[in-house]
């Protein structure tokens, strides 16, 4: 017996199924002292969660880093504890905490959008501060003692940033996109997995399972032959992709760029053991939303050369501006209360407000790139007309550099040949392109079938800025979660765009799968795509096209 999702990271994985465990809930008779005392006993256990977290999060890297830093936020936020005090009269700390996000999560879900995403987050922060109040262990995944498959509803960001892929060898969640953190933690770490398996078995889970991160499909106590032939199958890909040492070209010498996503030094160096051509998305935002005041130009300066240095020489670094606000809110910025935060100030916006933020980074960013062997390209992300592009390009050129500008809004995609009349090259955020093209959030379960990368008139709005770049000659690359699919890499260069930018462990995969194909066959495979009715139907499609096969 099997059932299907939406595959979000390629690979098989197969063993016993684990859940994870149940969360801790304030007792019924927990004793009251005072008002005093509850908010110090919450206030206390949150500053001890969120210790543990930024400590989780010195240690990862990437997305993962990200997502640990912002819940351990949320849980040391005065927000949140001012909540807890307005319910401790009468309640004990562990009782006033639920009380209070029970609240906090009316309020965001009403809110909806990034507001109601962040309900997931909140209620992971519930569950660790009640634990830590009562003396529990934090809920969470457990540690089996044998690779398994982890099944479950939904997960926390910061659990899933805490796994294992050594002990958890592949994921199947009911809720979840292609875009969200799930997917990409899961993705960093290079666990097979697969969301919006809506009927996924969680009360009566099997006792196996294996989950088909290239297909989509979870297979329910599978026997062993096809465990057996799935696992050869897999093998052989990840072999492909294992001995692929770039550079990024199809099987016909096309060239096409593979570059890794990266927003730190240590992270960097990592991802510079793969056969990468440099970074296509120097995410710069971490060194900032932990902080309660601005790096300073010099401060800056350091955190950035590490990243240079990391690179080869004469490779790229593609450096995007602060991408703070929504749902990356920085403290020493604060933009206030928004109706809707991911349609507010964020991005490149935030230098309207607070211009000096851009030019010191711009100062630091320059600085950093004086003696170094990269070659440093930087963009901004949230640009939405043609005159955003024009100052921003202005600011970027006095300081020699290379001025881009993300595709992230519509309007920009349909802009895209005015905005090359100012830029030197753009580059694709599949991930916030995708939800603005379909007005659908994209942490959103419910809707992650719109803001599936592979869903046609998303592909058609990158084939038509794909082509702009070509008719001046200039670099359109993709540097969203659409570019770690393999196969979905290839439709990309059969739209026309010159680099793929991903997560590291994604680089070989990606880099096998584009050179196993032919230009012609990209070229096929993306009109296969295009003119497809949906998501379902162009992935089926394009890997008829690619491998010669419906699935598997």
């Amino acid at each position: 017996m099997s059932t299907t999702g939406t595959p979000v990271v390629p690979g098989v994985g197969a063993g016993p199924v684990v859940r994870p465990g149940a969360r801790a809930e304030a007792p019924a008779d927990e004793p009251f002292t005072d008002v005093e005392s509850t908010v110090a006993a919450f206030t206390a256990a949150a500053a001890t969660v969120a210790e543990r977290l930024t400590a989780r999060a010195a240690h990862a890297s990437g997305a993962a880093a990200e997502v640990l830093q912002a819940t351990a936020g949320m849980a040391a936020d005065r927000g949140l504890a001012t909540f807890v005090g307005k319910q401790a009269d009468g309640a004990g700390p562990a009782t006033a905490t639920t009380r209070a996000v029970d609240d906090l999560a009316a309020m965001f879900t009403a809110a909806g959008g990034l507001m109601a995403e962040r309900v997931t987050d909140l209620h992971d922060v519930r569950d660790r501060v009640v634990a830590e109040l009562l003396g529990v262990p934090e809920p969470g995944v457990p540690v089996p003692d044998v690779p398994s498959v982890l099944f479950a509803d939904d997960l926390a960001p910061a659990d899933t940033a805490g796994l294992d892929p050594e002990r958890i060898v592949a994921i199947a969640i009911r809720l979840g996109g292609t875009t969200s953190h799930t997917a990409i933690i899961a993705r960093q770490l290079g666990i097979p997995c697969v969301v919006g398996v809506t009927d996924l078995p969680l009360d009566d889970a099997p006792a196996t399972a294996l989950v088909d991160g290239t297909t989509g499909e979870v297979v329910l106590d599978p026997d062993d032959a096809d465990v057996e032939a799935r696992r050869s199958a897999d093998a052989a890909r990840r072999s492909a992709g294992a001995s692929w040492t770039g550079p990024g070209a199809t099987a016909d010498g096309h060239a096409v760029q593979v570059l890794a996503n990266v927003q730190d030094g240590p992270g960097a160096r990592r991802a510079a053991e793969q056969p990468i051509e440099g970074f296509g998305l120097y995410r710069t935002e971490l060194s900032f939303l932990d902080r309660g005041s601005e790096p300073t130009v010099d401060e800056q300066v350091e955190i950035y050369r590490s990243v240079f240095d990391a690179v080869g020489p004469g490779q790229k670094v593609v450096v995007r501006t602060l991408d703070a606000g929504s749902d990356k809110p920085l403290q020493f910025a604060d933009m206030g209360d928004e109706p809707n935060p991911a349609l507010g100030i964020r991005g490149l916006r935030i230098a309207t407000e607070r211009p000096e933020l851009l030019d010191h980074q711009l100062d630091a960013v320059a600085q950093a790139a004086q003696g170094s062997e990269a070659e440093v390209w930087v963009m901004a992300p949230m640009v939405a007309v043609t005159s955003e592009a024009a100052a921003l390009a202005e600011k970027i050129h006095a300081r020699g550099l290379s001025a881009g500008v993300m595709i992230e809004t519509p309007s920009a995609a349909l802009l895209a040949d005015r905005i090359l009349e100012h830029v030197d090259f753009l580059s694709i955020g599949t991930n916030d392109l995708s939800q603005y093209t379909f007005a659908a959030d994209r942490m959103a379960p419910a809707l992650s079938h719109l803001t599936d990368p592979w869903q046609p008139a998303l592909l058609m709005l990158i084939e038509q800025v794909a082509a702009a770049g070509l008719r001046v000659s200039k670099p359109v690359g993709v540097c969203g979660e659409a570019a770690a699919d393999p196969l979905l890499a290839c439709v990309l260069v059969g739209l026309g765009v010159s680099s793929l930018s991903c997560a590291a462990t994604a680089v070989r995969s990606v880099g096998a799968q584009v050179g196993a194909v032919t230009f012609a066959q990209c070229r096929e495979a993306a009109h296969a795509a295009l003119t497809a009715d949906d998501p379902e139907s162009a992935r089926t499609a394009a890997r008829a096209i690619l491998t010669g096969t419906t699935a598997g």
